[in-house]
């Protein structure tokens, strides 16, 4: 019933999502980020705000730096965030491995674009999300971005929705590992992009860095597969 009324809505021009923060997850997200004494989330892959807004809404108060390449959810992004001063939006980008410049993949559903391309299979099944076009972005990394924007006592958490390019977000930490204290990523079970790791294999990469799983969040379920596909996992420092 609801996707038939998301549906309906969508057909007048209108969408309909659940309030940011309801799901049962966010007060134990918000109470983990509170027990770390967590002062600034790094929001990479923010789209228009969501995650940024659910943290508000169950409590969180430190700072949060959003990331977003997309230049329409960007400045939509921007726009929701102005009236928060302890929300601040970066320069229209992409976080990767490396500095540089590349192509996003622009998706009729603007959280499901991706620097990557979808598998054959996942184009064939997931017909809605099939990229219409593509923009030029701007790459940076996390290690140019957290001296921008952490302060020396800052204790910092990293959340990572960038479709598949977790691993490379990671890999631009660099030497700059060392200041995060907490991490959020989405991880695949079955990957939907072409190059896109595995859960296992980002899991021993964190683990490689000292972080331990301390929340496993559900996330989309296949029909088509007649399995979940991907998941988010929330981890800290031994």
């Amino acid at each position: 019933m609801v996707g038939k009324i998301r549906k309906a809505a969508r057909s007048l021009g209108f969408d309909i999502a659940r309030f940011p923060g309801a799901a049962a997850h966010w007060p134990r997200l918000t109470e983990m980020l509170a027990r770390h004494d967590v002062t600034l989330v790094l929001d990479v892959g923010a789209n228009i705000g969501h995650y940024a807004a659910a943290l508000r809404n169950n409590g969180y108060g430190g700072r949060i730096v959003s990331f977003e390449p997309l230049s329409g959810a960007h400045a939509e992004l921007t726009a929701n965030a102005d009236l928060d001063p302890a929300w601040q939006v970066a320069p229209r980008c992409a976080v990767g491995a490396a500095e540089g410049e590349t192509e996003i993949n622009i998706s009729p559903e603007s959280d499901m674009s991706s620097l990557l391309p979808l598998t054959a299979d996942a184009a064939e099944k997931f017909a809605s999300v099939r990229p219409t076009g593509s923009e030029t972005v701007p790459v940076t990394t996390l290690a140019a971005e957290i001296p921008r924007y952490a302060g020396v006592g800052d204790a910092i958490f990293v959340k990572s929705d960038t479709q598949g390019y977790e691993a490379e977000v990671l890999a631009g930490l660099a030497g700059a590992a060392d200041r995060v204290i907490g991490l959020q990523l989405e991880l695949s079970l079955v990957p939907i992009y072409q190059g896109q790791p595995d859960y296992l294999s980002v899991l021993n990469q964190v683990s490689e860095r000292g972080f331990v799983p301390h929340l496993v969040i559900p996330g989309y379920f296949s029909r088509h597969h007649g399995q979940m596909i991907e998941f988010d996992v929330v981890c800290f420092r031994k």
